[in-house]
């Protein structure tokens, strides 16, 4: 393979004068600049960009670890740390791990072996203590609460979120209340199983375990819950689901069934998608692309720090 010491041979030329051309630095005399480009020409000399990156200890490449590209709440996120890519001349690595820890893993040794610059994690399954032994070797930063950890970190308060929506639903004479969530064991999901332990215990409410339905992330699921909640003795008369595309399959499947909303069952979706607009479902906003937006900045950035955003209750027909 040509590299800069031949072409300089053949264009009769200093190795400086050869990465200047390379380079496009202007004060190269035109017989000078011309005789490298002929070599390079006649060469078929390509750039070792493994080679450019290794110079300047940067790739300009960014991971970016998701577990499933296919559900709005992560495209959104994605938009928004697109949009920064495209404006600060990065790319993404994709890395879609299905919320496998070992597909988290390949991301971390890529980070470790500097193939990329930084790691967003916008969800993860991978212990902490894993993450924070790959600090040293680029940033990393997480879509959760951070707070008091070296790690930057945006995010959304999801046990104030869920307690307060809980308290809308109870104040509305809702005491049967459920959620359904896409993942139990993550750890904004534990925040809201908090929130909601909290609200039960606070109206000394039954602890109903059938009333948390997980596994729900996209549009069929709705169907899924219905069937749980039509076998209940006791059903929920209201649910909090953390997806509107759930939320918009539940009502789908109550227009089915014939059961009313929101006198039978009251629903309260997340993120305020275009579905829950045209299915006139009560939601809460969570301003995903400004989240992705932030995260970006904080992956170029190796100052640590931590961004709350905050969300938007809006008030619909199935509350």
């Amino acid at each position: 393979m040509t590299n800069i010491k031949d072409l300089a041979r053949m264009a009769g030329v200093s190795v400086t004068t050869v990465s200047r051309v390379l380079n496009h630095h202007p004060y190269v005399k035109e017989e000078k600049r011309q005789a490298v480009l002929e070599a390079i020409r006649v060469s078929n000399y390509h750039k070792n960009i493994n080679a450019v990156h290794l110079s300047k200890g940067k790739t300009q490449l960014m991971g970016v670890v998701i577990p499933v590209s296919d559900h709005p709440y992560f495209a959104q996120l994605l938009k928004g740390i697109a949009k920064q890519a495209l404006e600060h001349n990065y790319k993404l690595v994709l890395f879609q791990t299905d919320f496998k820890e070992s597909r988290e893993m390949e991301a971390l040794e890529m980070l470790k072996l500097k193939q990329i610059d930084s790691l967003i994690i916008c969800s993860r399954a991978c212990d902490l203590s894993m993450i924070e032994n790959h600090l040293p070797f680029g940033t990393i930063v997480l879509g959760e609460n951070m707070n008091g950890k070296k790690i930057s970190s945006t995010s959304v308060n999801h046990y104030k979120i869920f307690t307060d929506a809980l308290e809308y639903l109870y104040q509305k004479g809702h005491k049967r209340i459920g959620y359904c969530i896409g993942r139990r064991w993550s750890t904004n999901s534990q925040n809201r199983e908090r929130a909601y332990r909290d609200f039960l215990e606070k109206y000394n409410l039954p602890d109903i375990p059938e009333y948390i339905m997980d596994q729900c992330l996209y549009f069929e699921h709705g169907e899924k819950v219905i069937r749980q909640i039509k076998k209940m003795d006791v059903p929920p008369t209201a649910l909090l689901v953390t997806s509107d595309q759930v939320a918009a399959g539940i009502v789908i499947c109550c227009q089915r069934e014939q059961i009313a909303i929101p006198n039978e069952l009251a629903i309260i979706g997340f993120d305020n998608e275009p579905i829950a607009k045209m299915m006139d479902i009560t939601t809460i906003e969570v301003p995903l692309e400004e989240m992705g937006k932030n995260l970006f900045l904080q992956a170029i950035n190796e100052e640590i720090s931590h961004k709350e955003l905050s969300v938007r209750f809006i008030e619909r027909g199935t509350v």
